[in-house]
């Protein structure tokens, strides 16, 4: 599944904070992370929490947009309802 995660780097701890709605209105998940923005570090640490969180791999989580932004698009090896139990429903 591909679904787009809004990333706050040092943002003090790792956590997914549930869904939002973004200006178009599409569903994007909220995530902070402790690490820094820097050397990929940022990305590291998201792509290693939502790994954890929906308990794959983290071969199984993949970066395909966004390395240097803050909305990024994730691919990961789930499928919609796959997603639910760890972040609840998208859109919802």
């Amino acid at each position: 599944m591909i679904f787009a995660v809004r990333v706050t780097p040092r943002g003090g701890r790792d956590a997914a904070e549930g869904w939002m709605r973004d200006a178009e209105g599409r569903p994007v998940l909220k995530v902070r992370v402790a690490a820094a923005a820097a050397d990929g570090a940022a990305n590291a640490a998201v792509i290693a929490l939502l790994a954890r969180t929906l308990g794959l791999p983290r071969s199984g989580v993949r970066l395909l947009s966004g390395q240097t932004a803050r909305l990024k698009r994730i691919e990961a090896d789930v499928s919609e309802a796959g997603l639910a139990p760890a972040f609840g429903t998208p859109g919802a």
